[in-house]
């Protein structure tokens, strides 16, 4: 017995593999996502400023981790940065400290920004008002 077999015009070919190559990139499971600053707040501290900032991210290892955040002025100037040295796989959220930071007078609140190895800043801040302003 001799059985038909079905024929795909090269167009329909090529669609039909697009489809089939959208539909496993999408059915593929996301990547870390961006640092989540769940927390954050200042102290005075002789002059300057101490913060404290909690972060969550979904860490993998040495190539996808939350490496950083920064203490910025309202027109964006970078006041202080907090690196962060090693990836916090089994340790989420967690908490890092800054001290030393120096605020001009004018300024009465400051925004947190974090990164991480791969996508880098984020757009989201997270405000923080300085003590005693």
């Amino acid at each position: 017995m001799h059985l038909p077999v079905p024929t795909v015009s090269r167009p329909a070919f090529g669609l039909l593999a697009a489809a089939l190559i959208f539909a496993g990139l999408v059915a593929m499971p996301a990547a870390a996502s961006e640092v989540k600053i769940v927390a954050a707040e200042a102290a005075s501290n002789g002059g300057g400023y101490s913060f404290s900032v909690t972060l969550r991210h979904a860490d993998t290892g040495w190539k996808h981790y939350a490496d950083q955040w920064r203490v910025l002025a309202p027109d964006g100037a970078v006041l202080g940065t907090r690196v962060l040295v090693h990836p916090h796989v089994d340790e989420q959220p967690f908490t890092r400290g800054l001290s030393g930071v120096k605020a001009p007078a004018a300024i009465k609140r400051v925004m947190i920004q974090a990164r991480d190895s791969v996508s880098g800043f984020s757009a989201k801040t997270f405000a923080v008002d300085l003590p005693g302003r």
